[in-house]
């Protein structure tokens, strides 16, 4: 077994594309959940309308790059409408259920037979991403390893990452974000104190869906389709691990708890191969193995909320809404 290959492998999932859009649509939820209490279960059906917002203005209506993205973000903005105009006046458990049924209905929309010029149906949509990788700077050549389009999409994903990092930071040290945390905490004391609960709430969930939506475009470039499969809802809750695994009401727990999530997976699956294909374990084969690597992370997720339940980055403190 090749432990050199295994820990290089696992230790290049730090910094891929995929941790960074996972760590940017857990952001998104941190802004949900971490900081004003509001249980979205539907972060995934943010991602697809982003990442099919992007796709479809590309491909259909052939808009540049910019204009693609600003399309994508107006579309998550428009869903979060949808979705919290009927539900955030309501008891919290009501927001979890309607998102978590609206990430569905939009799974299966574009997988409609009827809607296959548009959204390619169950196949998806590809090669949207040319004016991407148009703006890349960086020369053909090898950049760590990598070649020009692989560093590119790196440098732009966690420089994206990094600068909603910044800004929901700023966000959450402002007046506006204290009052999230006043409705996560009592909201009916921070109503008693004139503020107007529901607005605060919808402007928690556009901005959370926002990072989704921007989450679900990284999430694509580097492969360059669009597939409906990939935003089931399990993929919500792989963020949800992500997020207690880094800590509730922190800025870089998405982020730890995302590379935390991936190099784990990596090494699982990178040691389970391993073992299979030296015939050490005769009684799995690389398709269990693959399943049998989630059942180990969610194992390490119980072990953490039994002996650090407020994540690795997280603060007792703020458990105390849960």
């Amino acid at each position: 077994m090749d432990f050199g290959f295994i820990f290089s492998s696992a230790a290049g999932e730090l910094f891929s594309p995929t941790t960074a859009a996972y760590a940017l649509a857990t952001l998104g939820l941190a802004v949900h959940f971490g900081y004003t209490g509001l249980l979205n279960f539907g972060q995934a059906g943010f991602m697809a309308v982003g990442a099919y917002g992007f796709a479809i203005s590309t491909l259909t209506f052939h808009v540049p790059f910019f204009v693609g993205l600003l399309i994508a973000v107006v579309c998550s903005a428009i869903f979060a409408l949808l979705l919290g105009i009927p539900t955030l006046r309501l008891r919290a458990d009501y927001l979890a259920i309607v998102t978590i049924a609206a990430a569905e209905i939009v799974r299966y929309i574009v997988t409609t037979n009827q809607l296959t010029s548009v959204t390619g149906s169950a196949n998806g949509l590809a090669a949207f991403e040319g004016d991407f990788y148009a703006m890349n700077p960086f020369p053909p050549g090898t950049y760590i390893g990598m070649n020009n389009r692989d560093f590119f999409i790196r440098v732009v994903a966690w420089a994206v990452v990094a600068l909603f990092c910044t800004l929901v930071w700023l966000l959450m040290r402002s007046p506006w974000g204290r009052v999230l945390k006043g409705i996560r905490e009592d909201e009916n004391a921070v109503r008693s104190l004139g503020k107007n609960v529901y607005a605060y709430k919808m402007q928690s969930l556009i901005i959370g869906g926002a990072l989704g939506a921007l989450a679900g475009m990284i999430f694509t470039l580097p492969r360059g389709a669009v597939q409906p499969a990939n935003y089931g809802t399990e993929l919500t809750f792989f963020l949800y691990t992500c997020l207690l695994l880094g800590g509730l009401g922190t800025v870089l727990g998405p982020v730890v708890g995302a590379m935390i999530f991936w190099v784990v997976l990596s090494l699982t699956q990178g040691i389970l191969y391993g073992l299979i294909e030296s015939g050490t374990i005769t009684w799995l084969n690389t398709v269990q193995a693959g399943q049998l690597r989630y059942i180990l992370v969610g194992v390490a997720l119980m072990l953490l909320m039994i002996f650090r339940p407020q994540g690795v980055l997280g603060n007792k403190k703020e458990l105390a809404f849960a």
